[in-house]
């Protein structure tokens, strides 16, 4: 593989009409929304580069986002054929080495199913139960001292 560039003018125009239009927020609050080439450029260079999401160039959108809407696109399937309109055969590498990287969210009905899985069978609380204790002599007097002096 060659290294890695951002996509050109030619190369966008290609893959644009593939990925999803967002919608802008309808109560035009909280930060506008990140470039989807710029984002789509920080997606291509973490899985080029294979460096971890958070050691992304500043020259692209936060990782957070990034990394956001590259598990939007793989999920719809959308990062694929991007892929392949932009690599060809060696789509097929690049996405085997990110799946490799990736890690695997189990939803929650199946992480309720593993952790029952996983669990070990109740154990039924133990029961104290005191030690045997020595009986009090009858009178406190009862002892005798191995000191005492024979009379």
């Amino acid at each position: 593989m060659n290294p890695y560039r951002d996509i050109n003018d030619e190369e966008w125009q290609r893959i644009a009409p593939l990925l999803p239009e967002l919608r802008p927020r309808s109560e035009l609050r909280g930060r506008p929304l990140a470039n989807t080439r710029s984002v789509l450029n920080g997606v291509l260079w973490v899985m080029y580069s294979g460096a971890t999401w958070s050691a992304m160039p500043r020259k692209y959108p936060s990782y957070q986002t990034c990394h956001r809407r590259f598990k939007a696109w793989y999920q719809s399937g959308v990062l694929k054929r991007v892929m392949e309109q932009l690599f060809g055969a060696a789509s097929e590498e690049l996405c085997a080495m990110m799946e490799a990287r990736m890690r695997t969210h189990l939803s929650a009905e199946k992480k309720n199913v593993a952790a029952a899985q996983k669990a070990p069978a109740p154990v039924a609380p133990a029961v104290y139960t005191p030690p045997p204790v020595n009986p009090l002599p009858s009178s406190p007097f009862a002892f005798t001292s191995p000191f005492k002096h024979a009379a």
